[in-house]
């Protein structure tokens, strides 16, 4: 995944870099590497797109959003397992479990 990016990251660079070179110095094979490279980095990011489906929901070190007065954490016996995280200004009340 690391090296699709990159390879990613590189490409648009290049193509960039290119664009910058002034309209003297270009010539018609440049136009046509540089909608060849378009094209690829497109097609590479479809291709990482529809075969990689990640949401922040999902990642085990992310904690969704809840707002006042919705459920924040649940009881376990003698410990409390949190469901979501709080808005700013207000806390998980550990007696009601809830946002306030």
């Amino acid at each position: 995944m690391e090296l699709i990016r990159a390879a990613v990251i590189l490409s648009v660079m290049t193509s960039v870099c290119r664009g910058q070179r002034s309209a003297d110095n270009q010539t018609p094979s440049d136009d046509v590497a540089a909608g060849e490279l378009a094209a690829a980095v497109q097609l590479l990011l479809q291709q990482v797109d529809g075969g990689v489906s990640l949401s922040l929901e999902k990642r085990g070190s992310v904690i969704p959003r809840c707002d006042i007065g919705e459920r924040c954490a649940m009881k376990h016996g003698p410990r409390i397992g949190r469901l979501c995280d709080c808005l700013r200004g207000t806390a998980c009340n550990t007696f009601f479990l809830r946002c306030y």
